[in-house]
């Protein structure tokens, strides 16, 4: 049996371009029919790790960090909400919509890997935090968000007070730093080429059909 195109995407939850990025490769995916021919894991990657329990908000952060102006803001939001919804994911910005910490998203997604549900609850935070208001920093917010896939909350929710997990996670999150990716979303091929950043469908197809006529 040929083995699988395996595909590791670096990226965090709170990461817009990361959806829309995911989306255009899902498609790429769908128009090769490579869907039995892909194994995916998503890799942890936190924008801003010493983020604060009770979050920023979403403007002042990005004025903060980026320098991003008021109207900067408004056209920004615009384009991505557009680019969600030619691919089929509604970005719901909202006034007091904040940026937070992701450490124990990730920890539960390493959870969710295991037991084979790392992509649906990936899609499942990425939903909750742009789409539905919610605040993917709050445990019982997770909580209920793993129940919806079908994870054992209690069992992974248990996790998040461990210390040793949580330094697994940043772990490997210096592992691919290390490995000079600075930017999300990166989807590593093969663990042998990468593309950052949210490309066009057909680039991903191009890497993909390449990948699949070496084989």
């Amino acid at each position: 049996m040929t083995a699988k195109i395996k595909l590791d995407i670096i990226s965090d939850v709170v990461c817009p371009w990361c959806i829309v990025g995911y989306k255009h490769l899902e498609a790429a995916i769908n128009e090769l029919g490579l869907q039995d021919q892909v194994e995916i894991e998503w890799q942890p990657f936190e924008l801003n790790p010493n983020m604060p329990a009770e979050g920023e908000n979403l403007r002042e952060h990005s004025a903060r960090k980026y320098g991003t102006t008021p109207e900067g803001s408004v056209r920004a939001r615009a384009n991505i909400a557009q680019q969600g919804a030619e691919n089929g994911f509604i970005f719901d910005y909202f006034e007091q919509m904040k940026m937070v910490n992701t450490l124990d998203a990730h920890v539960l997604l390493e959870y969710a890997k295991e037991v084979g549900k790392q992509t649906e609850l990936k899609l499942r935070l990425f939903s909750a935090f742009f789409t539905e208001h919610k605040d993917i920093s709050n445990r019982e917010v997770l909580s209920a968000e793993l129940i919806a896939v079908g994870i054992n909350a209690a069992e992974a929710i248990s996790l998040l007070d461990n210390a040793a997990v949580a330094e697994q996670v940043r772990a490997k999150e210096a592992h691919w730093q290390q490995l000079g990716i600075s930017g999300v979303p990166t989807v590593i091929f093969n663990q042998s080429s990468a593309l950052t950043g949210a490309h066009p469908v057909e680039a991903y197809k191009q890497v993909l059909a390449d990948l699949v006529a070496q084989r």
